[in-house]
């Protein structure tokens, strides 16, 4: 019965996307999860003039958003909307070619149900099961809850595409229609390793107990920190990114998940990125399981795991430990993304750490990341009252329950020795010492 469904709703990509109408707001995948065939459909809709306006959400696109319904020459006819700003986004951004909506990122999935509206949603699955059931795979995020909540659903089927548990199955009943595409899924791109990241990652190693539940970005710093959990036991996963780092973990035995509080033995994220490995790794493994954003990231069910360990990055902090992760040279540099969710969520926990971790200086140490007071215009990630521990390649600093010249001095402490006399010159001038 359901193959059947499934025959009736199978189309090509151009045939799949008529269902556009002008002015509607289209929502795609996310990262390994963008539709590339759907994408470059819809694009080739806007070039021919059958569409002359549309608006398109995204969060993080990479190159087939990118080079599609996001280009450069469909800026007239696209009103482009951005939850995140990176480096798919930010020229777009700084220039007031892309919108970026400030959100947590647990709030998108009710932000785009109650007050953006969704009219289209396109994202790649995981291959029909027997029973029915297509996985959305590595991208569960908002994209399950604007699925639902879309007048048109377009999936496109991949079978490169993981196969995953939790709240990630979608039946073909849901389904508007169905385009298939297997062209191999690109890994998630990641920076280079900078010596300052290996000190790092050994200071964060060294704070996480036997028996955490660990949050981690993907990227640089959270790769750091887990080639240095190898002698841990017993680590768990609560995660809004997972990465190949904890795969690493997971088949080394490290991660087991048996101590977590809330889905004991389960890996719980709400997106993948990485490689080819991680989505081999991942696919038809009982022990992967997704949820969406507004679960995963909800600062309430965070709090549940005991030993939860938040680790998270930022670009900028001041004396009084107000925390800028965002915004960079007068522009909108990345967004808020999950960090305050997890900060708060951690530290809520029984026996719980939020960490933000940065390197002491940038533009080749003539820059200080420490600084008396954030930039005009710099916006506050994460509250001064939120901050718990900070971390630099100079050490840790602890400001729960610390006085405001207590704190002032821990995080003097943990900047680049070279700007610290200068800044307790101007802590002083700020009456703080």
């Amino acid at each position: 019965m359901y193959h059947n469904q499934y025959q009736k709703k199978l189309t090509n990509p151009d045939d799949a996307v008529k269902s556009i109408r002008e002015g509607d707001m289209l929502v795609h995948g996310l990262t390994m999860a963008e539709p590339p065939a759907l994408l470059r459909a819809v694009a080739s809709r806007l070039k021919s003039g059958e569409i002359k306006h549309m608006k398109v959400f995204s969060i993080l696109p990479l190159a087939h958003a990118c080079s599609t319904v996001l280009a450069s020459d469909l800026v007239d006819c696209v009103e482009a909307y951005s939850g995140f700003v990176d480096g798919g986004t930010r020229g777009l951004v700084s220039t007031g070619l892309n919108y970026y909506v400030p959100n947590h990122l647990h709030q998108v999935p009710r932000l785009l149900e109650e007050f953006i509206g969704v009219d289209v949603c396109i994202t790649t699955v995981s291959p029909m099961d027997d029973s029915g059931y297509f996985s959305f795979g590595t991208a569960n995020d908002f994209t399950s809850k604007a699925a639902r909540a879309a007048r048109v659903l377009i999936v496109e089927v991949n079978r490169n595409m993981p196969r995953v548990f939790g709240e990630s199955l979608l039946h073909i009943s849901e389904v508007d229609a169905v385009v298939e595409n297997h062209e191999p899924i690109p890994d998630f791109p990641t920076g280079k390793m900078l010596p300052e990241a290996e000190t790092i990652g050994k200071i964060i190693s060294q704070m996480v107990p036997d028996g955490a539940t660990l949050q981690m970005g993907i990227g640089v710093l959270p790769d750091a920190v887990a080639k240095y959990l190898d002698n841990h036991s017993d680590l768990g996963i609560h995660t809004e990114v997972f990465g190949p780092g904890m795969v690493d973990l997971i088949k080394k035995g490290v991660i087991t998940g048996e101590r977590k509080t809330l889905h004991p033995r389960k890996h719980v994220f709400t997106v993948a990125q990485g490689n080819q490995e991680m989505l081999e790794f991942m696919d038809n493994n009982p022990a992967m399981v997704s949820y969406p954003c507004s679960y995963v990231n909800s600062p309430a069910i965070i709090a549940k795991n005991d030993r939860m360990i938040s680790i998270n990055s930022l670009l900028q902090v001041d004396l009084l430990g107000q925390c800028n992760a965002e915004y960079l040279s007068g522009h909108q540099y990345s967004g808020t993304g999950g960090q305050l969710d997890f900060v708060r969520g951690a530290f809520d926990s029984k026996d719980g750490k939020s960490i933000l971790a940065f390197y002491s200086t940038a533009k080749g140490g003539t820059i200080s990341r420490v600084v008396d007071r954030l930039d005009p215009g710099a916006m506050v990630t994460t509250p001064r009252m939120d901050t718990h521990y900070l971390v630099t390649e100079f050490g840790v600093a602890n400001l729960k329950g610390k006085s405001t010249r207590d704190r002032a001095l821990a995080i003097i402490d943990i900047a680049h020795p070279k700007f610290r006399d200068d800044l307790i010159k101007r802590a002083e001038d700020m009456y703080l010492l």
